[in-house]
């Protein structure tokens, strides 16, 4: 059986009305209608059958619950029975005061005319909201490619100082090389055993 959270009188009318047409439904379909389908079983087993019979109608019956839960949940179809319920119960009631607003339906009024003055000031509405955010879009876009301009910038900047460390370490390189290897060797040779005795003491 479904749930059937408390809600508006025509939200119960309506479940109690679905939940009855669910039960006749599923055991629309008689034992009798059973027997005829599968006569070798019942008759071999008549116990048996009977209660393979009810198994089946309660699962048909359970079945059809679950889904129309599903249904109901997916639409929230019991949130928008109740606010039907209080539309029509608020109708009635300026209805009984001698209220009619300005929207209240008349013979004379066109349905054209009576849609448009309820949706275009929607619209109107939506239509400011969404120039509104894409406004902020577009700010946040051209903040975002300022930003991302600095960085190209930056990281440009990096690239140039990195070749320029580059080619500054090439030239120390070539220096380097050009540099009489022998003559250092010899002169180190030179410089470490002229400063023994002077270690030793």
């Amino acid at each position: 059986m479904f749930s059937n959270q408390a809600g508006s009188r025509r939200w119960t009318h309506f479940h109690s009305a679905l939940q009855l047409a669910i039960q006749r439904s599923s055991h629309k379909w008689t034992f009798e209608d059973f027997a005829e389908c599968f006569p070798l079983y019942v008759e071999s087993d008549k116990n048996g059958s009977s209660a393979t019979f009810n198994s089946i109608s309660e699962y048909i019956e359970a079945q059809n619950f679950r889904d129309l839960d599903k249904l109901f949940t997916d639409y929230n179809i019991q949130e928008s029975i109740d606010t039907l319920h209080k539309v029509v119960n608020d109708a009635k009631d300026r209805k009984a005061r001698g209220d009619a607003g300005k929207d209240t339906w008349k013979d004379e009024l066109d349905p054209r005319v009576a849609v448009c003055a309820r949706t275009v000031p929607v619209l109107n509405s939506e239509a400011a909201r969404l120039r509104t955010l894409i406004s902020q879009i577009e700010d946040e876009n051209r903040q975002l490619d300022a930003e991302l301009q600095e960085k190209v910038k930056a990281t440009e900047n990096a690239n140039e100082r990195v070749l320029e460390l580059l080619d500054t370490l090439d030239a120390v390189f070539e220096k380097w090389e050009e540099l009489p290897r022998d003559e250092i060797e010899a002169w180190t040779v030179q410089t470490a055993e002229s400063l023994k005795p002077t270690l030793r003491s």
